[in-house]
């Protein structure tokens, strides 16, 4: 089996096409090529398959666990930088049938060989309930982008223990959830969230473009950026930029680099 690697602002994915949808990864199979030391090593696994419900391509995303996932913000954008690179769509514009719903592409080749930049319609953003906590600086709600997240915003991030935390609040929510904990930050280029993540089915990574969409309108929504211009999100791998409507429901649009790393001919032993 042949694939390709990816990463955007650090969150890295193995890219499998599959034009012919003829092929289909177990969840043993999915961990093992996930894991850092005894496979390749990534946050996830997309088997990009043909189009459907009118769209150019579909993605079918696996968790590192091995799990399904509705979808990724970066990682539709890892699979568009291998679906052009392939011959299977053409720049600058094209659509992706996901768990989802079906997102659209913008991408843009970079100057720089095996860089490019891509930008996805995430499509509307649900907010839940804001849910009152016992400290002015802190607040916390729930946030849908195609996938759930659980946002919760503080003075602070650097400090939180999300390999404690995170698998907790994941836990009380029944099929799981994304937990974002994010901060305001300033570095004079705009309005700036701090962001760390840990992903249902992943653990900590380094980035999550769904997540990064969720802070922003999270924080929007609580008067820490505006709408409707853009907001840069630094996670740790990188900083994204989220675009959000002017009006609650509006889609928003998530953006930033990708970059190929490898190509990868996969050992049929490891997969029998």
């Amino acid at each position: 089996m042949h694939c390709t690697k990816h990463e955007g602002a650090g969150n890295d994915f193995l890219v499998v096409l599959d034009p012919g949808d003829g092929l289909r990864l177990s969840v043993g199979q999915v961990r093992l090529l996930c894991d850092r030391r005894r496979g390749v090593g990534a946050d996830g696994v997309i088997r990009v398959g043909p189009g459907r419900d009118g769209a150019d391509l579909s993605m079918e995303l696996h968790n590192a666990d091995g799990g399904e996932a509705e979808m990724s913000g970066n990682g539709i954008r890892c699979l568009a930088q291998a679906a052009v690179d392939a011959g299977l769509v053409a720049p600058p514009r094209f659509s992706v049938a996901t768990g989802g719903g079906v997102r659209t592409v913008d991408f843009v080749p970079g100057e720089s060989p095996g860089w490019a930049r891509a930008s996805v319609d995430m499509g509307p953003v649900t907010l839940g309930p804001d849910q009152p906590q016992d400290f002015e600086d802190r607040r916390v709600r729930t946030v849908e982008v195609g996938n759930p997240h659980l946002v919760l915003a503080g003075p602070e991030v650097a400090s939180i223990d999300i390999a404690a935390l995170g698998p907790r609040l994941q836990a009380a929510f029944a099929g799981g959830i994304n937990v974002e904990w994010i901060c305001g930050a300033e570095d004079g280029g705009g309005e700036l969230l701090e962001l760390r993540v840990w992903e249902r089915g992943a653990g900590e990574t380094l980035a999550c473009g769904t997540g990064s969409v969720a802070a922003a309108a999270a924080a929007a929504s609580w008067g820490m950026v505006h709408r409707g211009g853009p907001v840069r999100v630094r996670n740790p791998g990188g900083t994204l930029e989220v675009t959000l409507g002017e009006r609650a429901g509006d889609p928003a649009v998530l953006g930033g680099p990708v970059r190929k790393v490898a190509d990868i001919d996969i050992h049929p032993g490891m997969l029998s």
